[in-house]
């Protein structure tokens, strides 16, 4: 959950005069929260994830100052060393941002 604050400092350049979160930084947020839920399996503890591609990325409507994101992610599959999520974004239950996110893990220090 992502309290969206008109003093983010992204809303500086973007878009001055009509505030907008960008998708880049939503895309981020279900990614990291996706990188969380491989995290904490057992196969994927103590290990590195990377991102390794983002598919069926879909915008729905802006997300502006005041909104609250909110990421939810299922689990499609993981397996040796790889794993793939569905994520959702929404505001108040409405679908704002989707996507497929694929991850890949490696043990740290390698």
């Amino acid at each position: 959950m992502k309290n969206v604050s008109v003093n983010e400092p992204f809303f500086v350049g973007h878009f001055p005069e009509a505030p907008t979160m960008p998708g880049v930084l939503i895309l981020e947020s279900m990614a990291q929260t996706g990188a969380l839920i491989l995290l904490s399996l057992d196969e994927h503890e103590g290990k590195i994830i990377y991102l390794a591609g983002i598919e069926k990325a879909r915008f729905r409507r802006p997300v502006v100052p005041g909104d609250v994101l909110v990421n939810e992610v299922t689990l499609i599959w993981s397996r040796r060393g790889f794993g793939r999520v569905q994520c959702t974004a929404s505001v108040d239950g409405e679908l704002v941002a989707e996507a497929e996110i694929a991850f890949s893990t490696t043990a740290r220090g390698q």
